[in-house]
């Protein structure tokens, strides 16, 4: 985000994993399979826009629901699995009298309303069996995100006659789908999937039987102890979060690889020589399957982007591409200038054309780089998705940082790719958000300014300014809080004098 400050506190320790279980519905239809999919609600705070299969949290009221061949920790998964299915779908797997679509519906509402799912099979005379729920896999949610699930998937047949929906709530859509028609989403970057959710994908695009499909779901590639290793939330951007000597409360830097033959490896942020390993081992088993890396790039000269940069270059060979005022700062030198405008094209089974922004006002020399087909945007410290991305003077530059927001604005963004937290579905709307927040923070600065009746140092003006937040951030807040006011004072509607503000 930017450089150490100082008096900045330790980030928070990582989150807690929980137990969730999630459904891969399929039905045969015309001669072909489907499965039903859905796209979460953007405003989610795990995997919003993504696209993924019903599925959620295991309840404590989960154990008391009975599930005919399994007991304990087993039966309990099931459990959710049944119940997350219904809720989000309104498939119910279940053993007993037939139910028409009035009383599902019935039942489902209450669900939703919060009526025990046990009490309501009990009152329908209905039942859940083990062997209705395939085993399909497990998966454990990578340790850098902020909430962390040990999701269990289990392949079901969609019970003949019922109709599968989404109601509104969590979930913005969902629909029966080929899986060939949903990857061919996902290459294009209008569906992004988590790698669970893509390995299913593939997976049941080759289906022959559902034997075959469960056992061939329970061992995924690329994965260690249920966490998988590559993160390719579109085709051709693959995600590997480092971690890094950043600002809290993020923990890590997202290094990228970019293209699907030709490689761009972007931001290796790590001085770590461990982590920064882990994004030479994914280069090099790209290599391996026959990708030629092309250069290392980085979107600019902070330690926490360009601090395995050294390592990484040397270790595959690579040269170093960067904008002339982050060239000047690097552990090792520049083989190439980037230009505001230019393209990079990567050459491919699905060739990439990336250009690059020259986006100064966190640092002199910050790029963003956006694929002109998938308007997929890897927008560096542009935007965070953890925090507030830091402008530090004199070398940040609050002005200049937001007329580079609003140009990324006006741009035609798909997903956004932060160098800190999540990935964004939905660009836009996240960058509108955050030029919404920065104006929403310099008039409530300039309001706690016109509040004092003599001039004010930082010491006062921050946590009152920053009250809605915790202390833990305001030694950061203060850096944020010196360019909003020289951006106002250049402005003429704030007068500084020894360290001392007063608005005009």
């Amino acid at each position: 985000m930017s450089e150490a400050l100082a008096g900045v506190p330790a980030p928070p320790p990582p989150a807690a994993v929980r137990d969730a279980a999630a459904v891969v519905a399929f039905r045969r239809h015309v001669g072909r399979v489907e499965v039903f999919w859905l796209e979460r609600e953007q405003r989610l705070s795990f995997a919003g826009g993504f696209f993924a299969f019903p599925g959620g949290k295991v309840d404590a009221a989960d154990a008391r629901v009975p599930v005919a061949g399994a007991a304990g920790a087993e039966a309990s998964l099931v459990v959710a699995a049944a119940r997350e299915l219904f809720e989000e779908s309104g498939l119910l797997v279940t053993r007993g009298p037939a139910l028409d679509q009035a009383r599902r519906d019935a039942l489902r509402t209450r669900l939703l309303a919060g009526a025990p799912f046990g009490a309501l099979l009990a009152e329908a005379g209905q039942a859940l069996e083990a062997r209705d729920f395939a085993p399909a896999g497990r998966w454990v949610t990578p340790p850098y995100l902020q909430r962390r699930f040990d999701a269990r998937f289990f392949l079901v047949e969609a019970p003949e006659g019922q109709l599968a929906s989404v109601w509104p709530g969590e979930l913005a859509a969902g629909e029966w789908i080929t899986p060939a028609r949903a990857l061919e989403r996902w290459e294009a970057g209008a569906a992004l999937l988590h790698p669970p959710n893509l390995h299913t994908l593939r997976v049941m695009a080759s289906f022959t039987s559902a034997g075959a499909a469960a056992a061939a779901l329970s061992s995924p590639p690329w994965c260690d102890a249920f966490v998988s290793r590559r993160l390719e939330f579109q085709r051709g951007v693959r995600v590997v979060p480092l971690v890094t000597p950043t600002l809290p409360p993020a923990t890590h830097t997202n290094a990228y690889v970019l293209g699907t033959g030709d490689l761009l490896v972007v931001d290796p942020g790590s001085p770590d020589e461990a982590e920064a390993e882990k994004l030479v081992q994914l280069v090099r088993e790209l290599s391996a399957e026959g990708c030629s890396p092309r250069a290392v790039v980085p979107t600019h000269h902070h330690g926490d982007h360009v601090g395995g940069l050294a390592f990484v270059a040397r270790a595959l060979g690579l040269p170093v591409w960067a904008h002339a005022r982050t060239a000047d700062r690097l552990p090792a030198p520049a083989d190439r200038l980037l230009h505001d405008g230019e393209v990079l094209e990567l050459a491919g089974p699905m060739p990439m054309r990336w250009r690059v922004l020259h986006t100064p006002g966190h640092a002199a020399g910050h790029l963003c780089l956006v694929d002109e087909r998938s308007k997929a945007a890897v927008v560096g410290d542009m935007v965070s998705t953890v925090s507030t991305i830091v402008i530090d003077p004199p070398e940040g530059d609050m002005a200049v940082y937001l007329g580079q927001l609003q140009r990324l604005r006006e741009l035609p963004i798909g997903a956004l790719y932060p160098a800190h937290g999540p990935v964004v579905a939905h660009g836009v709307a996240k960058l509108e958000e955050y030029r919404a927040h920065r104006a929403w923070r310099e008039a409530r600065v300039l309001e706690v300014l016109r509040s004092f009746t003599t001039p004010v140092g930082l010491e006062a003006l921050v946590p009152r300014a920053y009250d809605d937040v915790s202390a833990f951030v305001w030694p950061i807040a203060e850096r944020n809080t010196v360019a909003i006011l020289a951006k106002l004072v250049a402005e003429g509607r704030a007068l500084a004098h020894g360290g001392l503000y007063r608005a005009a």
